[in-house]
């Protein structure tokens, strides 16, 4: 998978460009990561609870976090 892709999710969400990346969800080779975009996404804009506003992001955040040590690490070998 493209590593800018991870760099560029985690750069969106740190300032709000949901446009953007509504974007990289749809170009984004990574399956899991556009659905944990979309995840996100859904619940930012039509979430009443937000305990699931809080758990989608965590989970995008953790899986950003994992993704790019993986893939970083497959890079160096």
């Amino acid at each position: 998978m493209n590593p800018d892709d991870y760099e560029k999710a985690l750069h969106f969400m740190i300032w709000g460009q949901w446009d953007d990346l509504l974007v990289l969800m749809v170009r984004t080779k990574d399956q899991f990561l556009a659905k944990k975009i979309e995840s996100f996404l859904h619940a930012y804009h039509y979430s009443t609870i937000e305990s699931e506003l809080y758990l989608s992001h965590e989970n995008l955040l953790h899986y950003i976090d994992h993704a790019h040590a993986t893939t970083a690490a497959e890079m160096y070998y």
